[in-house]
């Protein structure tokens, strides 16, 4: 018997990636970021004034949202922070999605949309990418009566990133809103935030957990034209951003340029790392990632398992379209190439 709603009962649930606790094994399967956050997030972190605690945070995370501002260039009363970007994405859902209405989301993509939906007791509605993991021109008209779409760009798990002239007319077309994930933006060649300008059913969210290295830390922002951002605030739970976080997240933004740093290297492992797996005869999906997406010549499952066995963990979905795939987050230059001779050991 179960005392949960019969919506919460029928369904599984998100499944995050393993975290194989204090084994010795290279973690690559979580997109965490290899490099450690900048050092003023360490210096604000050992001097904080825990006796600071026994208050609330600030309820706007105002500290951020001004940070933010100067780092992005967009008012910060267009700003919104949230408990990591997954905290954004609920509150989306419960702004813009009435129980019963519909959720867009392409498919595939990030595991944790049709879970939402689910939450939410929304219809899913997923709109397939093409073959090449690309975005249908139109989308928006697969998309039918959602009332939110949400566009994960770059992809995950496919890394790519979709053509902006597509992402435009979807923004125009859709009749609802257009939330843009881009967790992984960083790491592009180029970004949405011009958008919220454009139209007033824009969203686009940013997470320090990839770029900025502070996975654990849980903050997130959201970006928007100001009448979304104020229905939004209306849903989120008072102090949803710690004191804590507050303080170390404002330190990371007013250290943009280590942020940068860290990614221009993941950039350049990345490159290094998707020449030695098409050597290997691996077919690798161009990314704009911080990780790849790769078809193994072996079935995948045999080369995620051997992989493990050997002390490298990565990522395997056993999902329609995908299950041929492995994700592989990029880490440090020696641990891409221990990777590489490993995978060369086993057979792609």
């Amino acid at each position: 018997m179960s005392y949960a709603r019969t919506t919460i009962a029928r369904i599984a649930g998100y499944t995050p990636g393993e975290q194989p606790g204090d084994q010795p094994i290279i973690k690559l399967n979580t997109n965490e970021n290899p490099y450690p956050p900048a050092g003023k997030v360490g210096e604000v972190l050992r001097s904080f004034p825990f006796e600071r605690l026994r208050l609330y945070s600030e309820p706007s995370a105002q500290m951020v949202r001004v940070a933010a501002s100067a780092v992005y260039g967009i008012p910060a009363e267009q700003i919104l922070c949230g408990n990591g970007s997954d905290d954004l994405l609920t509150i989306a859902l419960r702004s813009f999605v009435d129980q019963g209405a519909a959720l867009a989301y392409t498919d595939p993509s990030y595991s944790l949309y049709p879970v939402l939906a689910d939450l939410q007791g929304a219809i899913r509605h997923p709109v397939p990418l093409d073959e090449d993991f690309e975005l249908p021109e139109n989308a928006a008209e697969l998309a039918g009566d959602a009332t939110l779409f949400l566009l994960a760009r770059p992809n995950a798990p496919t890394g790519n990133s979709f053509p902006m002239a597509r992402v435009k007319k979807l923004c125009q077309d859709f009749s609802g809103v257009v939330w843009i994930d881009e967790a992984y933006a960083d790491f592009a060649e180029d970004h949405c935030l011009g958008l919220v300008s454009r139209f007033p059913n824009v969203v686009v969210s940013r997470t320090f957990s990839k770029s900025y290295s502070l996975a654990g830390l849980r903050l997130g922002l959201a970006f928007a034209q100001g009448g979304l951002i104020q229905e939004m605030e209306k849903v989120k739970d008072s102090y949803n951003v710690d004191m804590l976080t507050q303080f170390l997240g404002k330190a990371a933004l007013e250290e943009h340029a280590v942020m940068l740093a860290n990614v221009q290297k993941i950039q350049q492992t990345r490159q290094w790392t998707r020449e030695k797996l098409l050597e290997l005869g691996c077919q690798v999906l161009p990314s704009q990632a911080n990780f790849l997406f790769v078809k193994t010549v072996r079935p995948a499952t045999e080369v995620f398992a051997g992989l493990r066995q050997h002390g490298y963990l990565v990522r395997y979905f056993n999902l329609p379209r995908v299950s041929e795939y492995i994700r592989v987050t990029i880490g440090r230059p020696d641990d891409m190439a221990g990777f590489i001779a490993c995978l060369s050991k086993i057979g792609c």
